[in-house]
């Protein structure tokens, strides 16, 4: 709590040993007090992180900046004016059948993106907010690629991962 709550967090890269050991561990939910100064400073952070003009994400987890905690920012293309939003513990329920095929990029994998055809077209997730509120919804096209990419990222899962997966699933 000692940096200043509008300054950007520093990415964690798989390029650097250390970063990637903690990019392929598992995260544990978090304990939601709403008011937590700690945890809004965390979440402002996050947001500043994610937002900021040198990382143009669309999303983020916390062990992308080395917190090893259920928390993403998600930009909502599904709804009015993309918010970002925030969801702690998130999971998903339940994929659909349908996939879909979208470019995926990763700001913990820079200068880097892929095609994966592996992402379900719709999602089903249970979450928190910061209010302590607990909330299921139905997050169908790009931005349920972004939720499985950042709920990927809280289990120690890289988008490259699929990548590989996708390659020995269709190789003779």
């Amino acid at each position: 709590m000692s940096e200043d709550s509008l300054r950007p967090m520093r990415i964690f890269k798989i390029s650097t040993v250390e970063d990637s050991l903690i990019l392929r561990k598992k995260s544990s939910n978090v304990k939601i007090i709403p008011n937590d100064p700690v945890l809004k400073y965390f979440i402002k952070r996050l947001y500043v992180t994610v937002t900021d003009s040198s990382n143009m994400g669309v999303g983020i987890a916390a062990p992308q900046v080395g917190i090893l905690k259920n928390i993403i920012w998600v930009q909502r293309f599904d709804k009015d004016d993309f918010p970002f939003e925030v969801y702690l513990n998130p999971k998903i329920i339940t994929y659909s059948e349908q996939k879909q095929t979208f470019r995926e990029g990763c700001l913990s994998i820079p200068d880097r993106s892929e095609t994966l055809n592996t992402r379900a077209f719709s999602i089903d997730i249970e979450y928190n907010t910061v209010e302590g509120d607990h909330n299921t919804e139905t997050v169908e096209g790009f931005t349920s690629v972004i939720f499985q990419h950042e709920i990927d990222h809280l289990n120690g899962i890289l988008y490259l991962d699929h990548l590989e997966k996708e390659r020995l699933d269709t190789s003779p």
